[in-house]
């Protein structure tokens, strides 16, 4: 059996839980109160969805070819965030 790794995305919601998320496997996101619950619940997901792609014969994608970046762009912070443009 072999191991791959998957880049999750992990996000703090307005009521203080996080949302994690793999999009390297659309849909493939799950919910926890704690950054430690939501991570084990991502576990738990993929496992499943993999389970699931291999049961149906579904290629299963590798995610070492993607490559994360993380930028800093000034804004002002009285700026509405629906109107800010980034080009």
């Amino acid at each position: 059996m072999e191991n791959r790794i998957y880049r999750v995305v992990m996000t703090k919601d307005e009521s203080g839980g996080y949302l994690a998320d793999i999009p390297t496997l659309n849909h493939c996101i799950a919910y926890g109160s704690t950054m430690e619950e939501a991570m084990q619940n991502i576990r738990e997901a993929l496992e499943g969805v993999l389970l699931v792609m291999e049961g149906e014969g579904l290629p299963i994608p590798d995610d070492s070819n993607t490559v994360e970046y993380s930028i800093s762009v000034p804004i002002n912070s009285d700026a509405n965030p629906s109107k800010l443009l980034i080009a």
